[in-house]
């Protein structure tokens, strides 16, 4: 048995699906070593955070039909960040990110015993919201408003800003995802949905650096 089919038997059937990227995403900011990642590279300034300041927020959909995100985490309590990826363009990424924002908060509120009916003020952390978009450029706007792309430019009592992310940094974690779902685009093309685009994805992304640990880690095959 050839080295593909040593990999081969080792992947489940299953991969070759349409969400492949949508579950490496995922997947791959659930272990706090990539968010830690995603954070410094969004906030290269901030040197002192670490893994312990993490705590995921991600809305999750499991028994009822409740709304549900890709990914959210705060940081040391001060700052929420909700981060979706998308290989389609749609603003409305915007609604969507006021919706689980709502939710996060409303979640945060009642796990810190926080009422809003009191004098009190109430902790408010910072929320930052993320699209990390990978499909063609062309050209698309660095960030998207709900001011702008749903009322015209007018203002009104509520606004909501997305910054879209298009590639990041050579070499950051949102570069090797990006980089990562474009390998896997190219071979989706020659090999269709199947196992052994899945293969050629690994094996290529393996070569040259791209989520090398984390497909490693995941897949559960020797990195030769």
């Amino acid at each position: 048995m050839n080295t593909d089919d040593n990999i081969l038997n080792k992947i489940d059937e299953g991969l070759a699906k349409y969400t492949v990227k949508d579950s490496v995403f995922t997947d791959l900011f659930k272990n706090k070593k990539y968010t830690l990642m995603l954070y410094k590279a969004l906030h290269n300034e901030d040197n002192d955070v670490t893994e312990d300041d993490i705590k995921p927020i991600t809305l999750e959909n499991i028994l009822m039909a409740n709304m549900y995100n890709d990914l959210g985490f705060s940081v040391k309590n001060k700052i929420f960040i909700l981060t979706e990826a998308q290989s389609t363009w749609s603003v409305n990424i915007i609604i969507r990110m006021l919706m689980y924002l709502a939710e996060t908060y409303h979640n945060y509120y009642m796990a810190t015993n926080q009422t809003l009916y009191t004098s009190k003020k109430v902790d408010f952390p910072k929320p930052e919201l993320y699209m990390i978009y990978t499909g063609e450029r062309g050209n698309k706007k660095d960030v998207i408003s709900l001011t702008e792309e749903f009322l015209g430019g007018e203002e009104s009592s509520v606004e909501v800003k997305v910054k879209v992310i298009f590639d990041g940094q050579k070499g950051d974690i949102i570069n090797q995802f990006v980089e990562f779902t474009r390998v896997y685009n190219e071979q989706v093309k020659i090999y269709g949905r199947t196992r052994k685009a899945v293969i050629k994805t690994i094996r290529i992304c393996r070569d040259k650096n791209i989520l090398k640990d984390y497909l490693a880690e995941s897949i559960m095959y020797p990195i030769r």
